[in-house]
């Protein structure tokens, strides 16, 4: 096969891969009704005047289904990470007891629900249109390429392959999550 559509190839491969990691990040900041560090992960804190990760000035855990605690590593810290945590405007309410900052995750309403899986729809669609940009772009790269027609034709023929199969996996990626957030 032709170097340049191999280059092309991997080019829309690689691209599309990242639109699925990037979908994977995105949907693991939808809460799906328990409690995850996964929730919190977005939280940046202020550290000495530096945007800092939550993650990289404190211990997240989930003691159970319903909490998260936040045990941060210099006790100076309390106030800024609850602060970070109304400012990211996440939907909690945190507790400051002292010690460490707890948060009690409400139970999904079934409403809420429904607006989750609207949320989730939406970020697969973006992941679809990613890819489908992508596909396009490899096409008109395509098209431009000192090659046979043969050539061009099964390059293109490729290229949808690789389309359909990671459009594939965002339906089954959006599956998971739908069946998790309704799950009660």
């Amino acid at each position: 096969m032709n170097e340049d559509i191999e280059i092309i190839l991997d080019a829309t491969k690689e691209s599309m891969e990242a639109s699925l990691e990037h979908l994977k990040k995105e949907l693991a900041n939808i809460r799906a009704g328990k409690a995850s560090p996964a929730m919190v992960s977005s939280v940046m804190v202020d550290y000495y005047g530096a945007q800092t990760p939550l993650s990289q000035v404190a211990n997240v855990n989930t003691p159970d289904g319903r909490t998260i605690s936040i045990q941060p590593w210099e006790k100076n810290m309390l106030q800024p990470i609850e602060k970070a945590i109304m400012i990211a405007n996440l939907g909690f309410n945190p507790m400051n007891n002292g010690d460490m900052i707890i948060i009690n995750v409400p139970p999904l309403t079934e409403e809420r629900r429904k607006e989750l899986v609207k949320q989730t729809k939406s970020e697969a669609e973006h992941a679809r249109v990613s890819i489908r940009n992508a596909r396009q772009d490899a096409n008109k790269d395509i098209k431009k390429l000192d090659a046979s027609e043969d050539l061009k034709s099964n390059a293109e023929i490729d290229v949808q392959g690789l389309t359909d199969n990671f459009t594939k996996k965002v339906e089954e990626i959006l599956e998971a999550k739908e069946k998790e957030i309704m799950t009660v």
